[in-house]
């Protein structure tokens, strides 16, 4: 395959080819181009300039845009309003149905990546990283002839990502053929055998992977200077509900059917309780957080405070958000609201997807600091949806820090973000720490991301008691 003088909007690709038994992979920052490119190479975009040759009469492109599209179609195809229950849409197995593959098959993958327990389950009940796993799995039973995996590992775990790592090294070896696209130097896999580093669109090196990552291109391309990270825009003063403890479980239990996600779990969380949670994908880290915000059902049903107030007794869920700002993959896939990134980063202050009152000037001005710190700043009249992955979630944690709250529930914050905007990202984390107004609650399966700054940890790991998948283990200090 051979791309020649491609130009289509900000891309610019001379000559790039790819030839039998060489398997390569695109290494960039947000908004280089990945994406534009994978595009193109799906035929879903076609340049009026330049031309691909030999292209794969069958091309999968496995993204974060491709979930985000699962998501809405399962939404949009869902009937609780028709049916005597809810609808959580296609179960794990209807999806890798979908690929063609016949339901033993099926089965024998899933339980290859240790997805067995999920195939009856609907999608719309999945964890971010359950799903990513189930799609992805798809789109390799659909033996495509070539198979685009962009950013294939965010979102999983560290076991998870070695269970995918060597797969995909395992097709290879069968004549399959993979493109691997990620914007993190860590993720360049190890059977990748070319790589090529794109960068505003063009492509700046290409050639044998360890040639490449030799080159003063690549440390150029991920280089960090600490020193350039901004300082904080000072919030707008709000009047916070003080409490102590800002949150308190007691004997928690989060159960579907005949199964128990987690039980027993007793927890309280203090101002200045910076906390690190971890676990496998499916655990139930971010179900906690729900269970926090309001955003999980079952928060009814279980004995939980949050900023004084006991949850079930009349408080509305106003109440509560108000004290808290959120990050997370459930806010990013939800976030569907029309509007420009700056109603975006404005709609933190009323914890809303979408803006429904006009702004004040001082939260428009605000927003707009936040913008220009994330380098967003010239984009703020551009749709939400219209940006990349990457450059959405920079907005998003624009919007969940605007207003610096007692509590920010960070979940997974960097995911889809280059190395240069994951390391701004975790400077703003530890400015905030320092600041000492905001508890963080941060959820991360990457140990480069465990700050010394999380003193306490909630610890998922896999339960020993019949139909109790895991248990919440509290570590760390008391204050």
């Amino acid at each position: 395959m051979q791309l020649k003088n491609i130009r289509f909007k900000e891309l610019n690709i001379e000559n790039w080819e790819t030839k039998p038994g060489e398997t390569w992979c695109i290494l960039g920052g947000n908004a280089s181009g990945k994406s534009l490119l994978a595009g193109i190479l799906t035929g879903e975009l076609c340049p009026k300039e330049g031309k691909v040759i030999d292209r794969p009469h069958k091309v999968s492109w496995a993204s974060f845009e491709s979930q985000q599209e699962t998501y809405e179609e399962e939404l949009r195809n869902q009937d609780t309003d028709f049916i005597d229950r809810v609808d959580y849409g296609s179960t794990g197995l209807e999806i890798l149905k979908e690929s063609g593959a016949a339901e033993e098959e099926a089965r024998a993958a899933a339980e290859s990546f240790h997805l067995g327990y999920i195939l009856d389950r609907g999608y719309r009940l999945l964890s971010s990283g359950e799903a990513r796993k189930i799609l992805l799995l798809k789109e390799i039973l659909g033996k495509p002839d070539l198979l685009i995996l962009e950013e294939p590992f965010e979102g999983l775990d560290a076991d998870s990502r070695g269970e995918l790592s060597q797969f995909c090294h395992k097709l290879i070896d069968t004549d399959h053929n993979i493109l691997l696209s990620v914007n993190r130097l860590a993720d360049v896999a190890e059977w990748a055998t070319h790589l090529a580093l794109l960068r505003k669109g063009s492509i700046i090196e290409q050639g044998l992977r360890n040639k490449i990552l030799d080159t003063p291109a690549v440390r150029n391309l991920m280089a960090l200077d600490s020193n350039a990270f901004p300082e904080l825009p000072a919030p707008i003063e709000k009047d916070y509900r003080k409490s102590n403890p800002l949150v308190r479980f007691s004997q928690c239990l989060i159960q579907y059917g005949d199964e128990r996600q987690f039980e027993n779990f007793d927890w309280e969380l203090k101002p200045g309780q910076h906390t690190l949670i971890t676990g496998p994908n499916g655990a139930g880290k971010s179900t906690l957080l729900q269970l926090i915000s309001g955003d999980h059902p079952q928060c009814y049903s279980n004995d939980i405070q949050a900023f004084g107030y006991q949850r079930g007794t009349g408080e509305s869920i106003w109440d509560i958000k108000r004290n808290i700002g959120i990050v997370s993959a459930a806010l990013h896939r939800d976030y569907r609201a029309p509007g420009n990134i700056l109603t975006v980063v404005v709609s933190g202050f009323y914890d809303s997807i979408g803006l429904y009152e006009p702004a004040s000037t001082s939260e428009r001005s605000l927003a707009l600091q936040w913008l220009k710190i994330v380098g967003l700043r010239e984009e703020a009249n551009t749709i939400f949806r219209q940006l990349s992955y990457g450059q959405q979630r920079l907005v998003l944690i624009a919007r969940g820090l605007i207003k610096q709250p007692p509590l920010l529930i960070l979940d997974e914050p960097t995911q889809g973000l280059d190395d240069l905007n994951r390391h701004l990202v975790l400077s703003f984390i530890e400015k905030l720490a320092n600041l000492k107004a905001t508890t963080l609650l941060f959820v991360s399966h990457r140990e480069d991301e465990h700050l010394p700054l999380f003193k306490n940890r909630i610890r998922f790991e896999k339960s020993e008691v019949k139909n109790v998948r895991f248990q919440a283990v509290v570590e760390g200090e008391t204050l």
